[in-house]
């Protein structure tokens, strides 16, 4: 609520005082009561001036580190401002408006300044922690500066109307690596041969170059030629894997559709999708990122590619769900594809849901399916059918999800 009066405790103090005085000098005629109240309202005035008739430009920036914030993750805010003051200031206060989605305290001492008249602006640093609480994009400010006289007696508001919008990504858990299932799952980065002719002696090889695998080194080549030379049909391929966000409002209560952060379930879904993403390309998977009816929700992610990995996590941002229930078609996608772990993440499942998803256990090496509201017995049945299955909500984390699916392949039903 913005403040009218213009003066402090102390300041209203004197001017009742001076009230006062033109008061009892008019009930028993002391005329020096009349001077002391001009000079008190004098001051008054003075004071209120210094604050109000001095002009001042003022600029507001702000920048985050890390760029993005996530959710349960701390960032630091630093607010830069320009100040330009034609009169000293006095120290004063500030605070910086947080959306609910931010937790923090953003106050402090905004600093005196001098005089402005002959140099620039004046540039003033201030910095402050928030903890990501709700996932999307965010406006940070407007920046309140309340200021007041070398007197204390006035106090002046200024708010600085620059927002600043920051992006929330969703969290992301650390979760279990697959590598004791490598061979099941497609394995770290491997190789495949394609030879021309037959046996060994018929394969062309060429000199080693940095970057070629050990794994290509021709052994025999090198000892005739006394160098390193690999095999030059032999290709290097990266095992791939898919991950499936269901963002059918089927799925999830109609809150999801309007704003990010709105309905819990989604929020695990989407944290959890950005976690098997991160895991899966840390292992050396190239990871395709889709919806169930098999839309793009982000570009292919290489194999070992962090950078675009947080690229992805961060415009996860702005994910909603949609209007469009596609899971029953889902296997449409993996027709005639063989591929590495597919991993889906939904909502509410049933298991009519589970018969409908059981071709695609036939063209995945780690079918992994995690839901947030399964109904009673559908993820036993999709265990029968040959997914790894995990329940994912207030009493079972992701993690553990993940953890129960991956090693043990068998239904991680929390209750």
């Amino acid at each position: 609520m913005r403040r009218l009066w213009p003066l402090t405790v102390r300041g209203t103090g004197a001017l009742v005082l001076a009230i006062g005085c033109f008061v009892l000098a008019n009930e028993i005629g002391l005329g020096e009561l009349v001077y002391f109240g001009t000079l008190m309202l004098a001051v008054l005035a003075a004071s209120i001036a210094s604050l109000y008739l001095t002009r001042r430009s003022d600029t507001v920036s702000r920048s985050l580190t890390p760029n993005a914030a996530a959710v349960g993750r701390d960032a630091r805010v630093t607010v830069r401002v320009g100040v330009r003051t034609a009169l000293p200031t006095a120290p004063g206060t500030w605070k910086d408006a947080l959306p609910r989605a931010l937790d923090g305290s953003a106050e402090g001492v905004f600093p005196a300044l001098g005089s402005g008249l002959r140099g620039s602006e004046r540039v003033v640093d201030l910095s402050y922690s928030v903890t990501g609480m709700s996932r999307g994009i965010h406006p940070i400010g407007p920046l309140a500066v309340r200021s007041t006289d070398p007197f204390g007696l006035a106090t002046r508001r200024s708010v600085f109307g620059e927002r600043t919008r920051v992006t929330v990504a969703p969290a992301v858990v650390d979760l279990p690596a697959v590598n004791n299932l490598a061979g099941e799952a497609g394995g770290m980065l491997h190789t495949t041969t394609s030879q021309l002719g037959q046996g060994a002696d018929n394969l062309i090889a060429r000199p080693y170059m940095p970057g070629d695998s050990m794994r290509r080194i021709h052994w025999r080549a090198t000892a005739h030629r006394d160098a390193l030379m690999v095999r030059q049909e032999e290709q290097e391929s990266t095992p791939e894997a898919t991950v499936v966000l269901d963002r059918g409002v089927l799925r999830w209560s109609g809150e999801a559709m309007q704003a990010p952060g709105a309905d819990p379930g989604f929020e695990l879904a989407v944290s959890a999708a950005a976690s098997v993403i991160t895991r899966l390309a840390h292992d050396g998977y190239a990871i395709e990122v889709i919806d169930s009816d098999g839309a793009e929700l982000a570009e292919r992610i290489d194999g070992g590619d962090m950078t675009e990995v947080e690229l992805v996590v961060t415009g996860f941002a702005k994910l909603t769900a949609r209007r469009d229930d596609h899971l029953a078609q889902l296997p449409r996608v993996f027709s005639g594809v063989m591929t590495g772990p597919v991993v889906v993440i939904t909502g509410r499942f049933d298991e009519t849901d589970a018969t409908a998803l059981a071709p695609i256990v036939h063209h995945s090496t780690l079918p992994v399916l995690l839901a947030t509201s399964p109904s009673a017995g559908s993820l036993d049945r999709a265990s029968d059918l040959g997914w790894r299955v995990g329940r994912i909500g207030e009493e079972a984390d992701i993690a553990s999800a993940w953890a129960g699916a991956v090693d043990r392949g068998t239904a991680n039903v929390f209750r």
